[in-house]
């Protein structure tokens, strides 16, 4: 069984230089994430999701910040230990199948070729064949990848991030070019991973409808931790400094320079607008 890798961030920004300026993708965002939690980052396009993945997965260094992923605090972590830890505890599913997998080898081959640095490493690892009926292709194990379905070949690309048997898995949009019927049944699969082996899982997506099956969602906008989500209701994060993003359809009623106060109701705070007042229902 793995041992599911907490993870956590501080103050994390991320800058990068496009057409000359410098672009922040990341400003200021504080994360954690339980070890063996399954969750959801959400957001708009460009709202910083896949950034954050790459650097939760050690691909990129923060310009500032910290990021945790298990033992390790990542923007001072060594080229070689976070090369082993890619290699052994943290998995990255890139967005689109075909990105995940080499495209002559079988998905026996291609999960063999995923073990092989963790299992030089001394890490004791099942099966290619048992991996891949785990996710539900022991029919296909020996099979071309062109014979494969989209939803198939998605489930390849699972196996093959699961084969080092990780403690963090990152996926990034795993199902967006899925029907519904090959979506479901990966985020079952997913959902299997996580609770049947304690793998940590963080999935970026955008459909509201994958949203709604996971236990936590965590929105991210403008570069920040925007809200929360827990069994289906949505929650506004007060960031460090005080800062307190309004949900997308509030930004359309609350205007700029609307006046607000905060009511206090069985232990929550109701935010009134100016124009009305607080009701003790």
């Amino acid at each position: 069984m793995s041992t599911g890798m907490r993870v956590s961030t501080h103050r994390l920004v991320h800058i990068y230089r496009s057409e000359g300026h410098e672009v922040a993708a990341l400003s200021g965002v504080d994360l954690d994430v339980a070890a063996g939690e399954m969750v959801g980052l959400l957001g708009p396009s460009g709202a910083g999701k896949s950034t954050l993945l790459s650097l939760l997965a050690g691909v990129f260094r923060p310009s500032a910040g910290k990021v945790f992923v298990g033992p390790h605090e990542l923007s001072a972590a060594s080229s070689k230990l976070l090369d082993e830890m890619r290699a052994k505890d943290v998995s990255l599913m890139l967005q689109g199948a075909s990105r995940n997998l080499l495209p002559y080898f079988t998905p026996h081959e291609n999960v063999r070729f995923a073990q092989g640095a963790a299992r030089r490493a001394g890490k004791d690892l099942p099966e290619p064949d048992d991996l891949l009926a785990s996710v539900g292709l022991a029919d296909d194990a020996h099979r071309p990848l062109a014979a494969l379905t989209p939803g198939h070949l998605q489930l390849a690309a699972l196996a093959v991030a699961m084969a080092p048997r990780p403690g963090l898995l990152l996926a990034d949009e795993p199902t967006s070019q899925l029907d519904h019927p090959a979506r479901d049944q990966v985020l079952a699969r997913m959902a299997e991973v996580n609770r049947e082996l304690g793998t940590t899982v963080v999935i970026v997506t955008h459909d509201p409808d994958v949203a709604g099956l996971l236990p936590r969602t965590i929105t991210i906008r403008d570069g920040r931790v925007g809200g929360e989500g827990r069994s289906g209701e949505e929650y506004a994060v007060v960031t460090p400094d005080g800062f307190l993003p309004l949900p997308t359809h509030l930004r359309q009623e609350l205007l700029p320079g609307t006046l607000v106060r905060f009511h206090q109701v069985d232990g929550t705070y109701v935010l009134i607008p100016e124009d009305q007042e607080p009701s003790d229902d």
